[in-house]
């Protein structure tokens, strides 16, 4: 039933994620932002309700849909910030998010000792004084001059909205590459909890514990170490430096089922988390850099969407490999996918910009 639910929530990312960033191409980024906000105030309130197995659905549901605004956040930033500055905003931006990691499964489980419920009611809680703050002091960041005067009904069906993307020259050999390095990293958070019991015997404190130091590493990367890096190399050559990394961690996780040694996996864990740290603002960059100032919703839009879809389909493959071949076998496979994302990426050339 969890992994329905999961399902369900990435279905919804993946259908919601273009479509409004399409209609903040048009409308502006704020009133998108702001009624994403009441309406994953709304999914946690629903899924705190409880009960009947339709309730449940019909949260997730509405959290899935909302969640797709997290493209007009990146569109929103590419809106106020010069190129030069994006990709560094954009790593900050992720090490909030990696603090939120931390600081929210830990109040989760301060609050469910009042009742399961009272978690999702303070996350909904929390969510409308987010709507609170934007509404006063978030200000429009897509003028006026620069929205799209006309939405075509085509960029409201998310499939041929993806299509058209994928079409565009200056876009497809990115969003190729991020899709292979998407699929086994889908699905490996699906399998670490399973992974790390059958290798390890290692109980969920233990795994919560690692998330927690994974968090304070994604902070570490992203908020100081990416700035560093900006200022030598191109967000072509930073990406490429995390995909790397990742594939050599994903060799150590391969090696540490293989011979059930847990200091291989933790090697691994921290240089997996620093090229995924890494490579997340970096593509986001190089993506803003790609798209008209009228574009930027609908492509950090499309984005999601195709992250959601890779989500999708990485625990399913990745389980079936691990059910059939072994633990090591979803690992091997992210040395392959990602292995074969790297010749795309390199075609873009080192200013970052994407080659004729």
């Amino acid at each position: 039933m969890i992994t329905l639910l999961t399902s369900v929530y990435a279905a919804c990312l993946f259908c919601a994620a273009p479509v409004l960033g399409a209609l903040s191409d048009k409308y502006g980024r704020r009133p998108l932002l702001l009624l994403c906000l009441l309406g994953s105030a709304a999914g946690y309130f629903i899924f705190g309700l409880g009960g009947a197995l339709w309730v449940l659905f019909a949260g997730r549901i509405i959290e899935g849909i909302t969640g797709g605004s997290i493209g007009t956040i990146f569109a929103y930033f590419a809106d106020i910030l010069p190129p030069e500055q994006r990709t560094k905003y954009f790593g900050w931006v992720s090490a909030v998010v990696g603090a939120g990691t931390i600081i929210g499964p830990s109040m989760g489980g301060l609050l469910a000792k009042f009742g399961y419920s009272v978690p999702m009611y303070a996350g909904a809680a929390v969510t409308l004084l987010n709507v609170g703050y934007g509404f006063l002091f978030m200000p429009e960041s897509l003028e006026k001059s620069k929205r799209l005067k006309v939405i075509p009904l085509v960029r409201l069906n998310p499939f041929s909205q993806l299509a058209n993307l994928l079409s565009m020259k200056n876009l497809n050999r990115l969003f190729v590459s991020a899709f292979l390095l998407w699929i086994p990293n889908g699905s490996f958070q699906a399998i670490f909890s399973q992974f790390t019991l059958d290798n390890f015997s290692w109980k969920p404190v233990i795994i919560g514990l690692m998330f927690s130091i994974m968090g304070l590493q994604d902070i570490l990367s992203q908020g100081f170490i990416m700035p560093k890096l900006l200022k030598r190399y191109s967000d072509r050559q930073i990406a490429l430096l995390g995909m790397v990394s990742e594939i050599v961690g994903y060799v150590l996780f391969a090696l540490s089922a293989l011979f059930a040694f847990y200091p291989l996996f933790i090697a691994g864990m921290f240089i997996f988390g620093f090229g995924d740290s890494v490579f997340g603002p970096s593509f986001n960059g190089m993506l803003s850099k790609s798209a008209a100032a009228g574009e930027q919703g609908r492509v950090q839009g499309g984005s999601q969407s195709i992250q959601a879809l890779a989500r999708m389909i990485g625990p399913l493959v990745g389980g079936q490999l691990y059910v059939s071949l072994g633990p090591a076998a979803p690992a091997f496979m992210g040395v392959i996918l990602i292995g074969a994302a790297i010749p795309v990426l390199y075609t873009i050339n080192r200013a970052g910009t994407l080659s004729k």
